[in-house]
């Protein structure tokens, strides 16, 4: 079997492969911090974030210190050292990136849409925290650039979600999914493999809801423990199963025979920061989880969306 979304031994969508299909070029996210906070750290959905986070979900972001321009520069240069006719995608990643006035959000999202070479903008956000007045204005936004909002769900299971903090509902989330799409705005979706007290099966349950929506992408990541979080003092007073390689490669295989085809990965895997990292050690070695993940779908001789139809 050919599977179509992919010109190498992948046999799932990548996201590589979708960007030079697009642009015909090579394509890098450059990932920036935008100063913006969180409503779920702020105090106006909830405080302290989620037990998992420790610096607003933005580890390789820039330094907020600095602005924009130089945060993208600084970046850009390393790249186009060895890849001169690149191109670029802005992301917006660390905390919550709609959470600001349109006003404030066109003077970011702008100036670095402006640069060259610079072909869209990923803004990653919560599904309740885009504002209607911010709707018509993304709205806009798409159809001048390739927009795409990454919306962090983590998990369909609201006993989970209301455990590790999340301080939103899945039906906010499925409603802004609707909202957005309706205005033919891209959506990836953010879930989290290994949460506290979840099973392998309400994993996939996460996969084969989202399965169903109109998405167009999703990253896949597995929990880690950091320090300096609730999560390391509750992993400390209490601990909970991590999910070892082998049963995270498994589960993700599994995960990618029930999404659609077209639906493209934008991530399988984590990278914290090594000195970060308190768990799982595995994922330290990103690419062997990367290689491993290839390894176990060719020795099954599976394809991302071969149980879709299944599933429907």
């Amino acid at each position: 079997m050919d599977f179509i979304y992919s010109d190498s031994n992948k046999r799932y969508h990548t996201l590589d492969f979708f960007y030079k299909n697009k642009f015909n070029s090579k394509v890098f996210k450059v990932s920036l911090n935008a100063g913006f906070t969180c409503p779920n750290i702020d105090g106006s959905k909830g405080t302290g974030g989620c037990i998992y986070c420790s610096h607003g979900s933005g580890e390789f972001a820039g330094n907020p210190k600095d602005n924009l321009i130089k945060q993208f520069n600084e970046v850009k240069d390393m790249i186009s050292r060895k890849w001169p006719n690149s191109k670029y995608i802005a992301y917006f990643q660390a905390n919550t990136n709609t959470y600001a006035p349109v006003n404030i959000l066109k003077e970011k999202y702008e100036s670095v849409l402006s640069l060259d070479n610079v072909v869209g903008l990923s803004i990653a956000t919560r599904a309740d925290a885009i504002s209607d007045e911010c709707l018509d204005y993304l709205e806009k936004l798409s159809n001048k650039t390739y927009l795409t909002i990454e919306l962090g769900l983590q998990t369909i299971h609201e006993k989970t979600s209301t455990f590790i903090n999340r301080c939103h509902t899945l039906k906010e989330f499925e409603d802004m999914v609707l909202k957005l799409r309706k205005r033919n705005i891209n959506v990836v979706v953010h879930i989290i493999n290994g949460l506290p007290y979840e099973t392998e099966n309400m994993m996939l349950e996460t996969v084969k809801y989202l399965n169903k929506l109109d998405i167009q992408g999703i990253k896949i990541h597995m929990l880690s423990v950091v320090k300096d979080t609730k999560l390391e003092k509750l992993y400390n007073e209490k601990p909970f199963h991590i999910l070892s390689k082998e049963e995270y490669v498994d589960i993700v295989c599994k995960q990618l025979e029930l999404l659609r085809p077209e639906i493209v990965i934008n991530r399988i895997t984590g990278d914290p920061k090594k000195e970060d990292l308190i768990e799982p050690n595995w994922l330290i070695k990103k690419f062997c989880v990367l290689n491993d993940i290839d390894k176990e779908m060719a020795k099954r001789n599976i394809y991302q969306g071969d149980k879709v139809k299944e599933d429907l």
